[in-house]
């Protein structure tokens, strides 16, 4: 199980690396209720929660794509049944799926691709919401020449 904040999209890529560079929340996958706070500053372009069964069975997988929505409270399935989530200031993104997929893109034909719930969604955040193409791997942030070279504390 995993939750991640999308901010680009790796279209080349299928499951987690799709989102190339995610922000990633921890979570706790042995534990059956959990309370998770997002900060509301600088939000990705949406979050993702992903958590498999057991034993695994890919076609069970529960999916939640969600933003932030100030007021807004909403309590239901992850995409299929087994996992329930309950959403404060936020709500789920809804109406993606593999027609999201776009008639031209390069793997669509490709079962790993085509069947993968990350992909669609990635679609539909790069037709919808027009999410940037994630940076390579090796992609580090520029350093500040401004910034502390070291912080210490004593």
């Amino acid at each position: 199980m995993w939750l991640a904040g999308v901010r680009h999209v790796n279209l080349d890529k299928h499951c987690l690396e799709t989102f190339g560079l995610p922000d990633r929340h921890p979570l706790n996958p042995k534990e059956p209720q959990q309370s998770v706070t997002l900060r509301a500053e600088h939000p990705p372009l949406a979050w993702y929660l992903c958590a498999l069964p057991h034993p695994w069975d890919w076609k069970a997988n529960a999916h939640l794509a969600f933003d932030y929505a100030e007021g807004h409270q909403w309590e239901g399935p992850a995409l299929v049944p087994g996992l329930r989530v309950t959403l404060d200031n936020a709500r789920p993104i809804t109406g993606w799926g593999e027609h999201s997929i776009p008639a031209t893109a390069p793997r669509r034909h490709q079962y790993l691709y085509r069947t993968c719930r990350n992909w669609q969604f990635a679609w539909w955040l790069r037709t919808n919401r027009a999410a940037p193409d994630a940076p390579p791997p090796s992609w580090r942030p520029r350093k500040d020449p401004d910034a502390p070279q070291q912080l210490t504390l004593l």
